[in-house]
């Protein structure tokens, strides 16, 4: 694990340092402001139009550090839409500093080519700079109670790109997930408030997949779903300073759905604060599936009255007669405190294929109003150092 934290420490370095080279570059460069291409910005007109003509000159502009700019005050409406690169500058600022928003109501989204999957969505643009003060709206409500998962969409997608940043904005109450990277390489992701009810469905802070070499600090999320999940292909995956609550805490997983090979590996997450979550630490795979969830630490938790801190689930809806599992090995908890309101503070429940080198330290978690804590585990091989509740198996 020493080679990964040092890795981790590198790639940060040279994150902070890039994110010292945009702010530098994004002085000078030309600006291109949606309201000089006919934005109205009063929440209820549709300027897509407007959007779309100034990325257009946005993206295919020589210039060096162009800027496309939403300026504060305004309500940009914007239909789903889609903006493809590549660009031809090496670097693609997106300043938010007013606010875009969904359609209100499902019933008055219109689609391009009856593709549902996102409201706004970036891809295949190197260099992408998201930032502002601004706030992404998705007006989710009218979704939530009346379609399935699998119609509802992620609010902003990002997918095929290098080096990302994206900070500073507020994320508020979309139809599904508030962020999807996919097919990323190279992301700093920080400074982002993401919020919606508590009970309302899917709504997940940030997924991440097939992606390498993701960073991510100093987030607040309070959401219906996971705060971050970690899907299939990502690996190289850095979580820091997140505050977590409501919702159903940082997840690996779920891996292996539908029996598929699904893979993810050295994954950090350290100075986590859950409050009120479902489950804190978690890694789930489904019953049937195949490859490996690997080389994954959590540490330096903090929870507060959190349902299931500690969870490793390699039997996500189990079915009988399957022999086969994404295999699960090399996992670290560690300096993790603080109080459960469920009787099992820590569940570990593995496959006949079992769970290997999974290490627990210096875990203390005890239960609100003084209630007594318990841990389970099944098929788990590795140890557990002073670790308040007992786990049986790793004593």
């Amino acid at each position: 694990m020493k080679g990964l934290f040092s890795l981790f420490l590198v790639f940060c370095t040279c994150s902070l340092s890039l994110c010292l080279t945009f702010e530098n570059q994004n002085q000078g460069g030309q600006n291109f402001n949606v309201v000089s291409y006919g934005a109205k910005g009063d929440g209820n007109t549709d300027d897509s139009n407007a959007f779309l003509k100034a990325w257009e000159d946005l993206c295919s502009t020589t210039e060096a550090n162009p800027t496309l700019v939403i300026p504060q005050g305004k309500k940009i409406m914007l239909q789903p839409m889609k903006f493809q690169g590549p660009c031809k500058s090496k670097t693609i600022n997106v300043e938010i500093m007013g606010t875009i928003i969904a359609p209100k109501s499902r019933e008055s989204w219109k689609w391009d080519n009856n593709d549902s999957e996102s409201w706004i969505a970036f891809s295949h643009v190197n260099g992408l700079v998201i930032s502002g003060e601004g706030t992404f709206d998705g007006q989710g409500s009218s979704w939530w109670n009346n379609v399935g998962e699998g119609d509802r969409p992620t609010a902003l997608r990002i997918a095929d790109c290098e080096n990302l940043k994206l900070s500073g904005l507020k994320h508020i109450n979309s139809p599904k997930n508030h962020l999807s990277i996919n097919s990323c390489t190279g992301a700093l992701i920080f400074n982002l408030h993401m919020t919606a009810p508590e009970d309302s469905p899917n709504t997940d802070g940030i997924d991440i997949s097939s992606s390498t070499h993701i960073v991510i600090q100093q987030l607040v999320i309070s959401t219906g779903d996971d705060c971050i999940a970690i899907n299939s292909g990502s690996q190289f995956i850095n979580i820091t300073d997140v505050y977590c609550g409501p919702g159903h805490g940082i997840s690996v997983g779920s891996l292996g759905k539908g029996k598929s090979y699904a893979t993810v590996e050295d994954v950090y997450v350290r100075n986590i604060t859950f409050t009120g979550t479902t489950n804190g630490a978690r890694i789930k795979t489904w019953i049937g599936g195949s490859g490996y969830a690997r080389k994954i630490t959590y540490e330096d938790i903090k929870i507060f009255g959190v349902k299931n801190p500690v969870i490793i689930d390699q039997q996500y809806d189990a079915l009988l007669g399957e022999s086969r599992a994404v295999k699960v090995s090399d996992v670290t908890f560690r300096n993790i405190e603080g109080t459960a309101n469920d009787e099992k503070a820590i569940e570990l429940s593995c496959d006949r294929i079992g769970c290997s080198n999974i290490v627990l330290e210096n875990i203390n978690i005890t239960g609100l109003d003084g209630k007594r804590m318990s841990a389970s585990c099944n098929n788990v091989q590795g140890s557990c150092s002073s670790c308040t509740p007992n786990v049986p198996c790793l004593s």
